[in-house]
This record gives C-alpha cells, structure tokens and sequence, in this order.
C-alpha cells in the first residue's frame, strides 16, 4: 500500500510537464495531419501553467484536492483550445474523488483515474471508437480498477493503465474521427494516431512515473 501526500501529487505533475514538453514537437506533428498542429504546445502551455502554480503553493497546508484544483484553474487560463476544458474537468472530478483525503492509498489513485477518464469523456461526449483521447483514458482507467481489484501494487496498477493506454491510442489508427476538427477529414484520418490520444500515453506514463 502506498500513501501519496500533497508533494507526491506535486511531483506528479512536474514529471507530466517535463514529459509533455519532450513530447512536445511529436504531438504537433501528429495533429497536422489531422488538426492544427498545435496540440503539443497546449498541452506544453497547459501542464507548464500546472506546474508553475502548484510552484507557488504551501503544499504542507492544503490537501490533495485542493492542489487538484489548482492545476483544474491554471490549466483553464492558460489553455483555450478543447484541451483546456477537458483536462480542467479531469483533474476537478479528480479533486472531487479524493476530497477529504490528507493522504492517497492504492484505491485513491484509481478512483483519481476513474474520474479524470469520466471528466473527459462527459466533457467531450465522447466515447470508446471515437479517436478522441477517451481511447487511451477508458481502457487505462478500467485496467487501473481491474488491477487493483486483483491486488496488484500501485506500480503494477500504473503500468497496467499505461499498457492499457498505449494500445487504446495505437487502435485510434484504424478509426475514422467523428468528434472535433480532425472528422472532417472523414476517412482521411485513418491511418494516423489521435494526437489528444498520444497525449493522454505521454500523460499517463508520467503520471505513472511521479506515483510509483
């Protein structure tokens, strides 16, 4: 069993802006063929705002939800496109998960999975086969809840959820999008991988990394 503290969480969120900002080029790459290829500097904007507020923070003094909620905000202000939203409304249904909690077990974590996958898909309305990032959240958040229902540690909880998330983003190839700019593209946007997908592995791999 595993407690995460506030400054836990906050190494979560450093380990994700790093990992966004090498990522960076290759999701801007990925949504030019199917967007406007400004998906990796959002994400970079979104997750470098994150990690500069939660810089600012007395992480003695607050709980995790309200570090959730901080990184909800900063990402909001500095993100307008889709992403802003829908990674607002993850992390504040995250917040609302662990509400309470001064510190995170195993089951925490999932559930903070769980209700980032659910904010995102309520947000976006969207669903599994859509080639949206809902591809790799889903199966991660399901994997992370089978995994914990078998016992598995927190770091085989994460790996199961980052597997997970690899292989939802990799079927987004052969989908044709129905949700956001790239379904415009219809049958065009098959062959080429989701860039909020791609995203999400980068994300969820370093979640992965800042947990366990």
């Amino acid at each position: 069993m595993t407690a995460i503290d506030t400054a836990g969480l906050k190494t979560m969120f450093d380990e994700i802006s790093v990992a966004i900002e090498a990522d960076r080029d290759r999701l801007c790459q990925l949504d030019g063929v199917i967007g406007d290829a400004d998906h990796g500097i959002a994400m970079a904007l979104g997750f470098g705002a994150v990690r500069d507020a939660l810089a600012a923070l007395d992480l003695s003094a607050i709980e995790p939800t309200a570090l959730l909620n901080t990184a909800a905000k900063s990402f909001l202000n500095a993100v307008g496109a889709s992403s802003g939203p829908l990674y607002a409304t993850a992390f504040m249904r995250s917040a609302a998960a662990v509400k309470g909690k001064a510190v995170l077990e195993d089951a925490d974590v999932v559930a903070m999975l769980q209700a980032m996958a659910q904010g995102i898909r309520d947000r976006g309305k969207a669903d599994i086969g859509e080639k949206t990032m809902v591809d790799a959240w889903q199966p991660a958040a399901e994997a992370a809840a089978a995994a914990h229902a078998a016992g598995k540690t927190l770091t085989e909880i994460l790996d199961a959820a980052f597997a997970a998330a690899e292989r939802g983003a990799e079927a987004t190839k052969d989908m044709i999008a129905s949700k956001g700019r790239s379904s415009r593209l219809g049958e065009r946007s098959l062959g080429h991988m989701d860039p909020g997908a791609a995203s999400a592995v980068t994300v969820i791999g370093a979640m992965r990394k800042g947990l366990a």
